[in-house]
């Protein structure tokens, strides 16, 4: 399900307009990435958690010349999904 059909699923489930329905859905989408940029966590009852995780440094090799590289430490998104919503699939 791509985000078109999220948006037309729950238009269809709702009423609610699909254009106030994908507003509201792009607006979750950055709460939790401005959330993760201040090193915040997010916590949804019941779906999981999302979290920002420092990934460390590590040497990689382009595949294609065979010359290493550095990767530098970044944050990367994590997400865990709740016991419920593990236990309901």
């Amino acid at each position: 399900m791509n985000k078109g059909e999220l948006v037309d699923a729950i238009h269809e489930k709702t009423g609610v307009q699909k254009n106030t329905v994908a507003l509201v859905l792009n607006e979750i989408h950055q709460t939790i990435i401005d959330a993760l940029k201040k090193g915040e966590i997010v916590k949804i009852s019941g779906f999981g958690t999302f979290l920002s995780k420092k990934r460390k440094s590590k040497k990689g090799r382009n595949p294609k010349t065979g010359v290493t590289v550095d990767i530098p430490e970044r944050d990367v998104p994590k997400f865990r999904a709740s016991k419920e919503f593990k236990e309901s699939l």
